[in-house]
């Protein structure tokens, strides 16, 4: 009754409020039509909002009607009509527009990016000002400061009127002091003391790191995430029944620190006592039960239950059940503190892959993307060859970003759709410019390389480069997909000059040229084999300074004081790869591994008749999202089989930035102190025809930087050596270093930066703290 008064009442205040703006109207024939009142709206607007057009009958109901749509175009605060002599006079006032905006005592955030920010809650320069918008953009500003952990800061709004009914908007801002957190206490904690609890949060009191990190700043969403990270704790430790009563944040009445108090219930831990499976099993239940990581006797552990149900789903949908639900039931028996598991599985429909989608591929060809897909249209959905398609994606490196999405198709129980999209990244660069190299000093070079030559996912690769040791010049050719079955097809034309004047390891200048061609051939998914067949043609350079085991390879006699001023060589190496790689990313891998075995040998009866066998293993654990573990081992041996000499610039080195850091390169190994056909007595490494390496690395990512793709840090332990031909192969020949390191993969080219120190050096082994490569390409 009360309601149907007041809504009498609000219906005589909105009549009265309209018969206010209007006279009273006798209907009459709109002879023409003036706008009085503007300012700066045009009158174009007005006249489209009117119902009526000259010549056309008014009266009262169009009146009201006209006054209803100037109000509602929000330009008007107050509008009337009135009648002179047939012509319509409509008279309207103006809402004042924004002429500017303006921000004093923001100091964290620059005030294009606030202007930017306000735009979206509808405040802006040119628009009409709107005392709401305004309170709102003022709350907007103080959730910014509040989010970065400034709770005293203030936001006041000045309204400074302008000419041409325009106002200016100023936000004088006081940012004042960031909040931290001085104290974060757990109650009811009985199994483990509160440092040990506090590990588990992303919060923390103020620390050395904390200026970097901001973890000291609270925030609500990392609180919830940090109680989330403790519940996972205590439930992974078997307590089934742990809960987290309640939290209370308080700050002081400065607003400067903050205490967060979090009260627990730890309960007690149980045991699982029995796991059994349930359900629709179409895969023989001993399958199933690998699969399951918990087993009857140990403590509970909610991560192994979910990993356990997750493993199920996984190779249900290896089956073709997408839509398998796997749900993990607990009996609880609370007396005993035990728990008894039952996982009921629910396979679902089995479905198949109606249509594969791709989207976002403007310059690459369907074709270069389909044949990485290893999921068939209309063949049964397999969950890990999606994954693996992914995979294979994103190990192209022509996209920036690869998502898979597999939707039901409409109207049926048993199709789904695999949608691929993804951004194309720039495949194509040309360099020029400079690199610099601990070892190479200045490096210029131009490199012109496209990995997706012309959408067909084909390399190409012309190179210049030249360095104080090493000059290339080269051209690359390769077709991934030069059969349909995979076999790939490359082509090499390069020249290379080699001067070790610097190095000290021997003075000798070499200059090779020469070209090959290759192929691949892929064994499956994981492996493949590389074959390949090159001419080489190889002119040595030797000089007064020249060891006397160089001038006996070139024919000469050192030890009778014969020298040689160098020799030409011409030689076929045949090269075969095995190469096994599992790994999830070429550039910064996470997990998988990488094994590479490599021989090359001379063809018979040339100037040159060599052998030379190596083997790479590197594996990838992820210790965590964002941390890996890297074990690398390296071993090479090389001879010649003919009536010659081994080449000695075929020689192994070690030491760089490459292998073992903290040594000078190619500084490690056999050396000899000789005195050259200048009457020059100096020591030289020789290189060697074994090779020893061996790698372990921790990579991080550096606090702050969430780019964890592109930049990241490295904590190494280093060892290796050479052994010359005919030495025996001694483990306390090696030498070891230890360091830190950062990799950028810049859009210059590859940055690599170590800090090393070298552990056992002896008095004659060059050493270097620090290294570094800008710009090296592969």
């Amino acid at each position: 009754m009360n309601l149907a008064k007041m809504l009498r009442q609000l219906m005589w205040v909105l009549v009265a409020v309209y018969a206010g703006n209007a006279v009273a109207i006798e209907p009459f024939v709109v002879k023409d039509i003036r706008v009085e009142g503007l300012q700066r709206t045009e009158a174009g607007t007005v006249f489209s909002a009117l119902p009526v057009r000259v010549g056309d009958s008014m009266n009262e109901d169009k009146a009201a009607q006209a006054i209803k749509s100037l109000y509602a175009t929000g330009f008007f605060k107050d509008v009337r009509l009135e009648v002179d002599q047939n012509v319509l006079v409509v008279t309207v006032q103006e809402r004042a527009a924004i002429a500017q905006i303006t921000f004093s005592g923001n100091k964290s955030f620059p005030s294009d990016k606030m202007k930017e920010g306000l735009k979206q809650t509808g405040l802006s320069e040119g628009l009409i000002f709107d005392r709401a918008l305004l309170d709102k953009a003022e709350q907007e500003i103080k959730r910014q400061y509040l989010s970065q952990g400034k709770y005293a800061a203030t936001v006041k709004t000045v309204i400074s009127p302008l000419e041409r009914n325009r106002v200016g908007v100023r936000f004088d801002i006081e940012e004042g002091a960031v909040s931290k957190i001085r104290s974060i206490n757990i109650v009811g904690s009985r199994a483990f003391k509160n440092e040990v609890l506090l590990e588990q949060f992303k919060l923390t009191t103020p620390d050395w790191m904390s200026w970097w990190s901001k973890n000291d700043q609270y925030s609500k969403q990392k609180l919830t995430a940090d109680l989330e990270s403790l519940r996972s704790f205590y439930m992974n430790q078997g307590y089934l029944e742990f809960n987290v009563d309640s939290t209370q944040v308080s700050i002081t009445p400065d607003k400067r620190d903050i205490y967060i108090t979090v009260n627990i219930t730890e309960g007690e831990k149980y045991k699982v006592t029995d796991v059994k499976l349930a359900g629709e099993m179409l895969l023989p239940e001993e399958d199933l039960r690998k699969l399951i990581s918990v087993k009857p006797g140990e403590l509970f552990n909610r991560q192994k239950i979910t990993e356990s149900s997750k493993a199920i789903s996984d190779r249900l949908g290896n089956e073709g059940y997408a839509f398998s639900n796997v749900n993990a039931v607990p009996d609880v028996n609370k007396q005993e503190h035990t728990a008894a598991f039952t996982f009921f599985v629910d396979p679902g429909r089995r479905v198949y892959v109606r249509r594969i989608n791709l989207t976002g591929n403007t310059r690459t060809r369907d074709e270069v993307l389909r044949r990485e897909v290893r999921q068939f249209e209309s063949g049964w959905y397999a969950a890990d060859k999606i994954e693996r398609s992914k995979q294979r994606l994103d190990r192209l490196q022509f996209f920036s970003e690869v998502n898979v999405e597999t939707p039901a198709v409409a109207g049926t129980t048993d199709q789904v759709d695999l949608n691929i999209s993804v951004k194309e990244r720039s495949t194509g660069s040309v360099l020029f410019g400079a690199g610099l190299s601990s070892a190479e000093g200045v490096v210029l070079g131009v490199t012109v390389n496209q990995t997706n030559f012309l959408g067909t996912g084909n390399r190409v690769t012309a190179q210049l480069n030249t360095g104080r040791i090493n000059t290339v010049y080269s051209l690359s050719y390769t077709d991934p997909y030069f059969t349909p079955d995979g076999i790939s097809r490359g082509f090499d034309i390069y020249r290379r000059d080699v001067d070790t004047s610097t190095l000290n390891t021997g003075n000798y200048k070499t200059s090779s040229y020469g070209g090959g061609v290759r192929f691949g051939v892929p064994l499956n998914e994981r492996d493949s084999i590389t074959m390949g067949l090159a001419i080489d043609y190889t002119q040595v350079e030797l000089n007064a300074d020249s060891l006397g085991r160089y001038v006996d390879f070139c024919g000469g006699n050192s030890a009778a004081g014969i020298g040689s001023s160098g020799c030409d060589n011409i030689s076929l190496p045949a090269t075969l790869t095995l190469t096994r790689d599992t790994r999830d990313n070429i550039l910064f891998p996470n997990k998988g591994t990488l094994q590479r075995l490599t021989g090359e040998v001379t063809v018979p009866g040339l100037d040159l008749e060599y052998y030379k066998l190596e083997y790479k293993h590197s594996w990838y654990k992820d210790i965590s999202r964002n941390v890996t573990l890297l074990l690398n081992g390296e071993a090479g041996y090389a001879d010649s089989y003919g009536d010659g000499p081994y080449p000695f610039f075929k020689n192994f080195y070690v030491g760089g930035v490459n292998t073992v850091r903290g040594y000078d390169t190619s500084a490690i190994g056999p050396r000899i102190t000789e005195t050259s056909t200048s009457g020059r007595q100096s020591s030289f490494a020789l290189g060697g025809t074994t090779k020893l390496v061996g790698n372990v690395e921790l990579f991080f990512p550096i606090p702050g930087v969430k780019d964890a793709k592109q930049l990241r840090m490295s904590t190494f332990v280093d060892a290796g050596t050479v052994y010359g031909q005919g030495d025996p192969v001694s483990l306390g020949e090696l030498r070891y270093s230890a360091g830190i390191g950062v990799a950028w993969f810049s859009p210059f080219g590859p940055i690599k930066l170590v800090a090393a120190k070298a552990l056992n050096a002896r008095e004659d082994d060059r050493t270097q703290i620090l290294q570094f490569q800008f710009g090296t390409q592969f």
